[in-house]
C-alpha cells in the first residue's frame, strides 16, 4: 500500500455504501485530476473545505445526474464543518474526503 505524505488516510464516501473506503493517491503522495475523474465516476470537480486541512472532493454535476444519489456520510459531514450549509445544500454522488495537501 502507497505511503501518503500526511497523517491523513484518504477515504472514498459512496452513497451506496454505508462504510467509507480508504483509498490512496496512485503517486503515494497527492491526487491527479484524472484519477479523481475516475474513482469519483465524474468529469468535473469541486472541493468543499471542511477545515484548515481537510476537504471534500465532489462531483460538481452530480445532482444533474438521473438518478443522482444523496451522500449522507459526506453531507453530514459538510453540514457538521460547515452550519452555513445546513438545510441549504447536500452533497449527490460519492466523495473523497481527505488532507489538502493530498489533491494537487
Amino acid at each position: 500500500m502507497a505511503k501518503t505524505a500526511t497523517p491523513y488516510q484518504p477515504q472514498l464516501l459512496d452513497p451506496h455504501s454505508a462504510e467509507p473506503q480508504p483509498v490512496n493517491p496512485k503517486n503515494g503522495r497527492s491526487f491527479k485530476l484524472a484519477e479523481l475523474y475516475q474513482l469519483l465516476d465524474c468529469h468535473t470537480v469541486e472541493v468543499i473545505r471542511l477545515t484548515s486541512e481537510l476537504i471534500l472532493i465532489v462531483d460538481e454535476e452530480g445532482k444533474f445526474r438521473n438518478p443522482a444519489y444523496l451522500n449522507l456520510l459526506a453531507t453530514y459531514l459538510w453540514h457538521q464543518h460547515q452550519p452555513a450549509a445546513r438545510g441549504v445544500d447536500s452533497i449527490v454522488g460519492r466523495a473523497i474526503l481527505c488532507h489538502d495537501k493530498q489533491f494537487r
